[in-house]
């Protein structure tokens, strides 16, 4: 038996190796297997070249859980080590027989997975002794076994072992003991070797038998060593394609809209599937779906520096050699490589859609509302999608159409050009809701989109960023006559003093908390609604996105801001005004005459100084001009609680009030049941 010290460089490395290696000590299982498949690769190499005569048929990796032992053991019958070569590759740290191994094999090792000579090591973030039981492959070898305790000796002894291959027995230490727990490591083997490329094995299979689990004669094989992306496209179908990622996903409930197939092999080594999953409104959640392998063994789900950022809303595999198990995200942002793969994965993705787009349009266009959020997101956040997509970005019209930007600019551009020469695209968030609206539109040979999709707020002014003379204008922003204005609108015959006094009368009815309503007076026509709500487009825009974005969280924490239109061309309106002006005449003309009087005595003061500096001027004419202005505002108070009085009495005014608002969907509660009450009131 031999002892000695494992070579390493510096005194403090292997503490460092075995608690920080990897960041979660699960990993230690990838780790491990992932080297006994490697073995076993290497095997199939050397019989494929002659250099081994033996069967290389049914090679396993076993797995096995002593629980009374407290070891968890990994087995191979794979290319085995002599004892020069446990010294050589276990005793000194980092250096890589695969490497040598690959090199050597150049030309027929493509799929050995070792690219590292610290894996075997993480086996001591769990454990408290590690044993290495090997035999060569090569005849007449002598089996050893080497063994450490998480230090730098280590003992090194001749023993017995009839078969080739490797053994590596790790003795779990207390803190770890839920890795000889069996669900705990069939949890592990299916997350990390569930592709292996060689049969990994865990116990037995168990069936269900009078009423439990009871184990089977047959192994229980825990991967599947040909996955579908290694497979090539043209012996695959669509069904293959669906069955694999209900395997992927089980607890999907939808099936992907598209899937593309990723298969290179220069300059670079890729190979994978990606799904259009269907996805709701929380997108954020589903991310972290697409999982890195390298070499079929498993290595992240999290892909942000691999695949661009829009694209990790995609599901499915990537698997590429050239990205290390150890990947980190200071190595994917520098690494040219995983660039290369990035921008292949982005011309793939466009280059597909745009494909189906022109060969099945009519498919195309049946699942672009569940496809419009990838490509939005995909046209925001990259620049070199946003060229490729350009021509396959789809809008859709109220009526169900489909149209492409240019498209539908030609649609349009004729009918809804505005005096400022803006084209001006209406839309839609709501069809429902802003049905009226949306009619009124129609009406004026208007064409109305509908963008209720989670990103179309961007899309808007990213679109109107990119072009000038395009402008979005949802269909409530404003009066249908001034959301495309073609000439100057009609202008209201009410004077300055019918609008102020009928302000205040409808302001008296209009909801107070949470929301805040300016009142304006249009000359929209008889036939027109009598009082009309719209929102501002800009404020709304604003609110939407801090809705998404926290940091514009001064436009969310403001109320909501919509206009009372009123029509002055209404009979209904003229009504109110000559009611109001018979009702409220007595009362008001008194308090107007008093405001008229003390206006004019400010404006008599104004003139006598009107040559003078403010330090000029009698500070006694100051103070009876701000007596005057005193006695006007509180005589203006008076009359505006006046007509406030009497508009809260007016049930018309809060009929119309209750009616814009209701088609708005903003009219709810108690103030809906007051409306249905007011109603039946005025049926009567």
């Amino acid at each position: 038996m031999a002892t000695g010290k494992i070579g390493v460089s510096t005194q403090n490395l292997f503490p460092i190796i075995k608690k920080f290696l990897y960041s979660d000590h699960e990993i230690f299982l990838r780790e491990i297997v992932s080297n006994a498949v490697d073995a076993t690769q290497k095997l199939k190499v050397l019989a494929s070249s002659g250099e081994f005569k033996g069967d290389v048929s049914g090679l396993r990796v076993r797995v096995k859980a002593d629980k009374e032992a407290g070891t968890l053991t990994v087995s191979d019958s794979g290319i085995g080590m002599t004892q020069e070569e446990v010294e050589k590759y276990i005793n000194q740290i980092a250096f890589s027989g695969a490497e040598e191994f690959l090199e050597k094999h150049k030309d027929d090792a493509a799929t050995i997975i070792g690219h590292f000579g610290l894996g075997f090591y993480s086996a001591f973030m769990v454990s408290d002794k590690v044993e290495i039981i090997t035999k060569s492959y090569k005849e007449g070898a002598q089996a050893v076994k080497w063994t450490g305790e998480g230090d730098t000796e280590y003992t090194l002894e001749n023993v017995e072992k009839e078969e080739r291959g490797t053994d590596i027995i790790m003795y779990i230490n207390s803190e770890e003991k839920d890795f000889l727990e069996e669900n705990k490591i069939q949890d592990l083997l299916t997350k990390y070797c569930k592709f292996l490329p060689i049969e990994i094995t865990f116990g037995k299979k168990k069936e269900w038998k009078d009423g439990k689990q009871v184990e089977t004669e047959e192994d229980n094989v825990i991967n599947d060593t040909n996955p579908l992306w290694t497979r090539k496209p043209a012996e695959l179908k669509e069904e293959d394609y669906q069955k694999f990622y209900r395997e992927l996903y089980p607890m999907s409930m939808s099936d992907p809209l598209f899937h593309i197939h990723l298969n290179v092999d220069y300059p670079f080594n890729l190979t994978g599937v990606l799904y259009f999953p269907k996805i709701d409104n929380k997108f954020e959640i589903q991310k972290n779906k697409i999982q890195l392998y390298s070499n079929q063994v498993y290595v992240s789900d999290s892909v942000e520096g691999i695949v661009p950022e829009y694209l990790t809303l995609l599901h499915g595999v990537i698997d590429s050699p050239d990205i290390p198990l150890n990947v980190s995200r200071s190595y994917l942002q520098s690494d040219r490589n995983v660039k290369k793969i990035s921008n292949h994965i982005t011309k793939k993705v466009a280059d597909s859609l745009t494909d189906i787009f022109k060969n099945s349009r009519e498919d195309y266009e049946k699942k672009w509302d569940d496809l419009k959020v990838f490509i939005q997101y995909g046209i925001l956040t990259d620049e070199k999608f946003a060229e490729r997509a350009n021509q396959i970005v789809l809008l859709k019209d109220t009526d169900n159409r489909y149209f492409t930007l240019e498209e539908y600019e030609n649609l349009v551009k004729v009918n809804q050009t505005d005096k400022d020469n803006h084209i001006v695209y209406l839309y839609a968030t709501d069809v429902q809701e802003q049905f009226t609206y949306i009619q009124a539109a129609k009406d004026k040979g208007y064409d109305v989109l509908v963008m209720d999709g989670q990103l179309d707020t961007h899309f808007i002014n990213y679109t109107e960023q990119k072009n000038t003379n395009h402008k979005f204008l949802r269909v409530d922003s404003d009066v249908i006559d001034k959301l495309i204005p073609k000439n100057e609108t009609k202008e209201t015959s009410w004077s300055e003093a019918e609008q102020e006094e009928m302000r205040d009368v409808f302001n008296s009815q209009l909801p107070k908390e949470g929301v805040m309503y300016m009142v304006n007076f249009e000359a929209l026509g008889e036939s027109a609604d009598p009082v009309v709500i719209t929102r501002s487009e800009f404020m709304r825009r604003m609110k939407e996105m801090a809705a998404m974005n926290p940091g514009m969280g001064f436009y969310g924490a403001m109320d909501d801001q919509f206009t009372l239109v009123v029509n002055t061309d209404h009979k209904l309106v003229k009504g109110v005004l000559a009611d109001e002006q018979k009702e409220m005449a007595a009362k008001l003309e008194p308090i107007d005459f008093e405001i008229k009087e003390n206006e004019g005595k400010q404006i008599e003061i104004d003139e006598l100084n009107k040559d003078k500096k403010d330090e000029e001027i009698p500070q006694v004419d100051k103070d009876r001009k701000k007596e005057y202005s005193d006695k006007v505002n509180e005589l203006k108070k008076q009359k505006q609680e006046l007509l406030q009085e009497y508009g809260r009495g007016n049930k018309i005014v809060g009929q119309l009030i209750d009616l814009a608002l209701l088609a708005n969907g903003l009219l709810k509660g108690e103030a809906l049941n007051k409306f249905v009450r007011r109603s039946v009131e005025l049926i009567k």
